[in-house]
């Protein structure tokens, strides 16, 4: 396939080399300083991967529907347009493919995220908590990652109502602390502590080929497909 890459910084160029080893050709990059002349030459591509910045996202993503070229978003920390995007997307017969995280190790992480989560349900001896880690060039917090995963266990733990960034976690709310240290891809680790015992899960990126990967897996995938999907359609994993 031939695949433009919106957004050509560290994720830009590992996606780069990571489609190139799986074959694919990388003919437009687009940048902050591309031109419109540049941003046409997406229509020559059979798909867009977006990875740049919250405030540039929705309206990459809409220039993407615009010329007709399905687009795969990495970018987090925009979900407040996600409403609008998708019926931006409906509106012009779009393509997107949206996921907090890319990896395919995170994206089983969640699943047994949601196990747990439904396993704890009703057990009140237990308080949750959850640690992220990031490098310090990430600019949302707590990472769009973190937020999937609480708003999972929210979702399947009648107990925790709740989650909130910087506070220590009570009976009903999930505390979610962010950290951003140098040349850290990516950690996310999740508590049920109780007096007696504590049970853990976690998910250390060693390096961005993993998003990188995962990405191009999903551009794949839905290069000749039309609507909005998720790395749920490309696992083929059960809602």
């Amino acid at each position: 396939m031939k695949i433009a890459l919106v957004g050509y910084g560290k994720m830009g160029k590992t996606l780069e080399i990571a489609g190139m080893e799986r074959g694919h050709e990388f003919p437009v990059k687009i940048t902050s300083s591309s031109s419109q002349e540049e941003w046409d030459k997406l229509k020559e591509c059979d798909v867009a991967i977006e990875f740049t910045r919250p405030d540039a996202a929705v309206s990459n993503i809409s220039r993407c529907f615009e010329l007709g070229v399905p687009v795969v978003v990495g970018t987090t920390g925009w979900m407040n347009y996600m409403g609008e995007i998708k019926r931006i997307c409906e509106d012009l017969n779009g393509t997107l493919l949206y996921a907090s995280n890319f990896s395919l190790g995170v994206n089983l992480f969640f699943e047994i995220n949601r196990l747990l989560a439904r396993l704890m349900d009703g057990r009140s001896e237990y308080t949750v908590s959850m640690k992220e880690t990031h490098h310090t060039e990430k600019i949302d917090a707590p990472s769009g990652t973190a937020i999937n995963l609480a708003n999972d266990i929210i979702a399947n733990n009648t107990l925790i109502n709740r989650w909130a960034e910087g506070v220590e976690s009570h009976k009903d709310i999930l505390g979610i602390k962010a950290e951003r240290l140098p040349n850290v891809p990516g950690t996310h680790a999740i508590v049920y502590e109780s007096e007696i015992d504590r049970i853990s899960i976690e998910h250390l990126a060693h390096s961005r080929k993993g998003f990188a990967v995962g990405a191009i897996v999903a551009a794949e995938y839905i290069h000749d497909k039309k609507g909005v999907y998720t790395m749920k359609d490309v696992l083929k994993i059960d809602a």
